[in-house]
């Protein structure tokens, strides 16, 4: 009993215990706050309080919670990189520059003058706490990321903003310890350019390639992939630690590295997505809860009234950034609300540059105590803020785009089928990528057996080889409907599948003939193209498709009369988006006046081309 009793000491030092607490909180501190209609965000900060040192002191700041929360802050940054539409980014790059000048100096602006005139600290505590109020940690990305805005403008130019801003914090962190410390010499800023460079080319040069190679040589071993992506991630952090900044500066550079090779789409993207927002992301907020102690509000009125000017200067600080920004670039009032709840919150980063402040007796415990309640206040006003402008950007979304165009999406049926299964995991991940993310259908994968003695045998046999085919490529996560048919032949077979199941696209495999007609389109191919009148994708992979540079498409005389013109310019554009790489169009005048204006009624940001000709 006595040894059981020792278990339950607080506070926990079993792993095993620990760990279980922990998942408890993140399973059940949400569906219990959620009548509340509180953010998921905010419970599991609040959560960390209670449970944490400055309250029930259940669990201690102890290496085994550092570890989890450090991950979970770099898998942040990480798949906000990841997620990024490099496209949309280097479109918007001047937006960001825009945006991360406002959101860098004009916090500074306000907070140098406040922390030296009426808090009365020297010039390096009052421009180390000034710095401060710049930096922001985007703990309420995953709000936007689970409402489908990582690619909305307003996101991708708060991210590039954050980046921006957060990077020039922290090199004004070591500018200021250099100055404090009398080591600002020459040595210091060429140690500092020299290792950045080396850093940035090794990840936008060598790594790159390296996983391209890796990819390509375990085409099939998903489980390798997801462990080779964790390791770039935190080898990334070290290298960026080592060169003198951040650790999450690293991590979103390997976001940013590996982005063109992980589809937004894909199985492993999915599972990326899925291991932070079930694991360690919910370990960071709970460890940020941790760190805020209320009693620091009770120790006098200098630790009050610290804490008071700290928080209002920062959410000031960050709300004039957005409202600038949005007076400058044009932007609604809820593209401003998105920007300021994303950029409102301060944890990690702001923490760092206290706490080396802190230790170099350059700040004192007031500042210390007072960004504690910073942190609590912004996060929570921050999770509520985006929540809030989130839901009503995805309104306003789905409203431009039902007033443009006929909503079909949600019916949308597309049939997969070849003849053998050599190239069907680039064919599932092509279907995955065009696939309209509102269907409710399942992807319909179909195999065609002869009608023969044999037949119900090999049906049974066809179809537990597709089912297996499906599990070994994606583990289940993808939503596929497999079933074996019987016909005369495959052609009229696939013919009569799509008609049954109403499909919308048919993808097929590019038909293996001798003749020279047969190469070119082939007979049975025709066969299908003139029974169905479906829009046909009929694929020859010879590479996975996040290697591929651009697309070409060639488009006959009339092609933009078709009826399935819009469709397939659709699944062009998602793939485009998808992959991160432009279009080329080689078509004559009036097609090319017909795709831009399909663009431009879109709203689609799209790096095209084109080439004229008749």
């Amino acid at each position: 009993m006595e040894k059981i009793v020792q278990h339950f000491k607080l506070p926990l030092e079993n792993p095993v215990l620990i760990f279980s607490l922990i998942l408890i909180i993140i399973l059940l501190a949400p569906i219990l706050l959620r009548k509340i209609k509180i953010p998921g965000i905010t419970v599991l900060i609040i959560s960390g309080m209670f449970i944490g040192p400055h309250g029930l002191h259940l669990l201690d700041k102890s290496l085994f919670v550092d570890v989890f929360s450090t991950i979970g802050l770099l898998y942040i940054m990480f798949i906000a990189g990841l997620e990024l539409e490099l496209h949309e980014f280097w479109g918007n790059r001047n937006k960001s520059y825009v945006f991360g000048a406002f959101t860098f100096f004009i916090p500074i602006m306000i907070g140098f003058p406040v922390c030296y005139f009426l808090l009365g600290y020297n010039f390096y505590a009052s421009l180390l706490t000034a710095s401060m109020f710049a930096t922001h940690t985007m703990v309420t990305y995953p709000i936007v990321s689970r409402f489908g805005l990582s690619k909305n403008q307003a996101v991708a130019v708060t991210v590039g903003g954050t980046i921006l801003t957060d990077t020039a914090v922290l090199l004004l962190l070591a500018v200021i310890l250099g100055a404090h410390q009398g080591n600002l010499t020459a040595g210091f800023w060429l140690w500092l350019v020299l290792s950045l460079g080396l850093f940035l080319s090794v990840m936008f040069w060598v790594v790159p390639r390296i996983a391209r190679w890796f990819f390509d040589t375990l085409p099939s071993d998903k489980y390798s992939h997801f462990i080779f992506v964790l390791t770039v991630v935190f080898v990334a952090a070290f290298m960026a630690e080592v060169s003198g900044v951040e650790a999450i500066i690293g991590a979103f550079v390997a976001g940013l590295a590996l982005n063109k090779l992980i589809p937004h789409s894909s199985v492993l993207m999915n599972r990326i997505e899925f291991i932070g927002n079930a694991l360690f992301i919910p370990f960071f907020l709970i460890s940020v809860g941790m760190l805020v102690d209320i009693m620091v509000l009770f120790q006098g009125p200098a630790a009050l009234m610290v804490a008071g000017t700290l928080t209002v200067v920062a959410v000031s600080g960050k709300w004039l950034a957005s409202y600038f920004t949005k007076l400058v670039l044009k932007y609604t009032t809820t593209q401003q609300q998105l920007m300021f709840g994303l950029s409102n919150s301060h944890a990690a980063a702001t923490l760092a540059v206290i706490l080396v402040g802190f230790r170099e007796n350059i700040l004192d415990a007031n500042i210390l105590n007072g960004t504690i309640v910073l942190i609590l206040i912004t996060c929570i006003l921050a999770s509520f803020i985006t929540e809030r402008a989130a839901k009503k950007a995805v309104l306003i979304a789905e409203n431009e785009i039902s007033s443009k165009t006929p909503q079909t999406g949600q019916n949308e049926q597309i049939l997969l089928t070849f003849v053998n299964t050599k190239n069907m995991d680039k064919a599932l991940e092509f279907a995955l990528l065009i696939k309209e993310k509102k269907s409710i259908n399942p992807i319909s994968i179909v195999t065609i057996v002869h009608n023969d003695a044999e037949a119900e045998r090999n049906m049974a046999m066809a179809k537990s080889k597709l089912q297996q085919f499906i599990y070994d490529s994606t583990g289940n996560e993808t939503n596929a409907k497999v079933w074996a048919t019987i016909d005369l032949n495959v052609w009229s077979g696939i013919a009569r599948t799509a008609r049954e199941i109403m499909a919308d696209i048919i993808i097929l495999g590019w038909p293996k003939k001798s003749g020279f007609i047969e190469k070119l389109i082939g007979e049975k191919i025709q066969l299908i193209l003139s029974q169905t009148k479906k829009s046909a994708f009929i694929c020859h992979f010879e590479k996975p498709l996040p290697h591929h540079k651009k697309i070409w498409i060639a488009l006959p005389l009339f092609a933009e009369h078709e009826t399935g013109f819009s469709l397939w310019m659709s699944k062009i554009a998602a793939l485009s988006q998808a992959l991160g790489i432009p279009i080329e169009f080689s078509c004559n005048q009036e097609s090319k006046e017909a795709i831009v204006q399909w663009l431009t009624i879109r709203n689609m940001n799209l790096a095209y081309q084109f080439h004229i000709f008749k």
